[in-house]
């Protein structure tokens, strides 16, 4: 199987699980999404989701920072099931591309009901309009 079809599949069966991470999350989800979010992913991401200085400049080794995953980052450019995969299998695995970075993957560390919950999370915390178009890049993604 190539990389493509690969991405594509995992992007399929990612779909519906990833999309509880969306408007229809509740608090319990939420509030484990925060626990998980501190423990795995505040050392790089940000107490806040501010990311870490300069996140669009690469640093010495080569590689960009952390980004936010707040309204100011781009966490919300990509639909659930993108986060979903990258969280899950890492960005390198999951794009297929030759991306160097220092994000892990988490597939050996978290449930896949501990990544929709910090997903959830992210999306607790941003403001409306951000929500709205999230959803709405979801919707698209659904329709491909």
């Amino acid at each position: 199987m190539t990389r493509l079809p690969l991405i594509a599949l995992l992007s399929v069966l990612a779909l519906p699980a990833a999309a509880t991470a969306g408007e229809h999350s509740g608090p319990t989800e939420v509030a484990l999404g925060e626990m998980v979010y501190a423990e795995n992913c505040a050392a790089c991401h940000g107490v806040n989701l501010e990311g870490q200085p300069n996140w669009r400049q690469r640093n010495a080794a080569g590689r960009l920072p952390a980004p936010p995953h707040n309204a100011r980052g781009h966490t919300w450019h990509h639909d659930d099931a993108t986060l979903f995969g990258i969280t899950k299998l890492g960005t390198a695995e999951f794009t297929g591309l030759d991306i160097v970075s220092d994000m892990p993957a988490f597939e050996d560390v978290l449930s896949d009901a501990e990544i929709r919950a910090v997903l959830a999370y992210i999306k607790s915390r941003w403001p409306l309009r951000i929500r709205q178009r999230s959803d709405s890049i979801n919707r698209r993604a659904g329709d491909r």
